[in-house]
C-alpha cells in the first residue's frame, strides 16, 4: 500500500523510517511546511515529496499519517476523511477538548476509520497487564498506578502551546488506564508544583503533579508525572487486585535505583526517551494502521477514545487550578 506522511519532524521521521520497514507498504508520499524535512526523510527512508497536503491525497495514498503539529490536526484528519482514505493522526486530537468534538462531530457517520496514536496500548507489557484484568487472575481490582516521569522538560515554546502536563502528558496515564481496566473515570482529584524550570511556572504550568482518579467501578487509580527525572525516562504501571498484583515496566532498563543491600536489579542502561522505551510499541501501532487500511480490523484507538482520555485532563486541569475534586461530568457540561 502507498502512505502518505504529513509532517516530517521528529515524530514523523521516525514513523517514516518504521513505515519504510514495513512489509505491507510498497511507498511513501511525504509532505511538510519546511520542504528541506521532507526532502531529508526521503532521502533517508524514500518516497516522494509533495508541496502540500491537497497534493499528498492527489497522490493515490490509501492512507495518511498525520505528524504535523497540533494546530493542524483538525485540518488534516477532515481533508483525509472528506477524501474517503483512513487516517492516523498522533494525539492530540486538536489544541482544546471543545474543537475535537467539532471534529468528532464533523466525521460521524462519514464512514472512513481514524486511528489516533496511543503507542502505549501497543507496548507488550500493557497489552499483558490488559489481558490479566480481562481473565480475571488479579480478581477486583482495588488500586492502579500509573507514572509517566520525562528525564527532561520539552522546550519553553512546546510547553506554552501543549495546554499544560494534563493534556500533553498525563494523558497518555490516563489513556493506558481506561484501556487496560475497561473501566470509566468519574472523578478526579489533582495537585502539582513547581521545582524546576521557571518558564513552566511562567507558563501557568506545573512540572510535577499527582491526581486520584475513581473509576466507575470503585477503583481507585493514582498517576504521578513529572518533567524532571534525572535517572531517565521512566513508564510503569501496577495493577493490585484482590488475587494478584502485576507490574508494567519493571525490566532492566528501568530508570530507577535500588538501595537494598545485596539488590543489583536494574542492571541496564535506563530509558532516556520515550522512542527508546516505546520503538516496538510504535512498530505494532503503525502494522495496526496498516490493518486498518487494509480493512482487516477497526480502529484500535478511535478519536471517541482519544477524546474520553482528553476529558480527564480537562477535570485535572480544572482541579489543580480550583483546589478541588472534580467529575468528568462537570467539565462535559461546561
Amino acid at each position: 500500500m502507498r502512505i502518505g506522511i504529513l509532517g516530517l519532524g521528529r515524530i514523523g521521521a521516525f514513523h517514516a523510517e518504521t513505515l519504510s520497514g514495513l512489509d505491507a507498504v510498497d511507498s511513501l508520499v511525504l509532505t511538510d511546511p519546511f520542504a528541506d524535512a521532507a526532502k531529508s526523510a526521503a532521502e533517508r527512508f524514500g518516497g516522494e515529496v509533495v508541496d502540500s497536503p491537497e497534493a499528498l491525497l492527489s497522490a493515490g495514498v490509501d492512507g495518511i499519517v498525520v505528524a504535523a503539529a497540533t494546530d493542524a490536526h483538525p485540518a488534516l484528519i477532515l481533508a483525509g476523511v472528506e477524501a474517503g482514505v483512513p487516517v492516523f493522526c498522533e494525539k492530540p486530537v486538536a489544541r482544546t477538548i471543545s474543537e475535537g468534538v467539532r471534529v468528532l462531530k464533523a466525521v460521524e457517520g462519514a464512514g472512513v476509520p481514524i486511528q489516533i496514536g496511543y503507542n502505549r496500548r501497543f507496548d507488550a507489557g500493557f497489552v499483558a497487564a490488559r489481558a490479566a484484568v480481562q481473565t480475571g487472575e488479579l480478581g477486583k481490582l482495588h488500586t492502579v498506578r500509573s507514572t509517566t516521569l520525562d528525564p527532561a522538560p520539552p522546550p519553553a515554546a512546546y510547553i506554552a502551546a501543549s495546554g499544560g502536563i494534563f493534556r500533553d502528558c498525563s494523558v497518555h496515564d490516563f489513556d493506558i488506564i481506561r484501556w487496560v481496566t475497561g473501566r470509566e473515570v468519574t472523578e478526579v482529584y489533582a495537585v502539582g508544583g513547581n521545582r524546576g524550570a521557571d518558564f513552566i511556572k511562567e507558563a501557568g504550568d506545573a512540572d510535577t503533579t499527582g491526581a486520584i482518579l475513581t473509576l466507575d467501578d470503585g477503583t481507585i487509580a493514582v498517576v504521578s508525572n513529572s518533567r524532571h527525572n534525572a535517572r531517565g525516562y521512566d513508564v510503569r504501571m501496577e495493577l493490585h487486585g484482590f488475587t494478584d498484583s502485576i507490574a508494567v515496566g519493571l525490566e532492566d532498563k528501568l530508570p530507577l535505583r535500588s538501595v537494598e543491600a545485596g539488590v543489583t536489579f536494574p542492571t541496564g542502561t535506563p530509558h532516556d526517551f520515550f522512542m527508546d522505551r516505546f520503538t516496538a510499541a510504535y512498530r505494532a501501532e503503525l502494522t495496526a494502521f496498516t490493518e486498518v487500511v487494509a480493512g482487516a480490523r477497526t480502529s484500535p484507538c478511535t478519536l471517541a477514545d482519544a477524546l474520553e482520555a482528553g476529558w480527564i485532563a480537562e477535570a485535572c486541569t480544572l482541579s489543580l487550578h480550583e483546589h478541588r475534586p472534580v467529575t468528568i461530568e462537570e467539565v462535559r457540561q461546561a
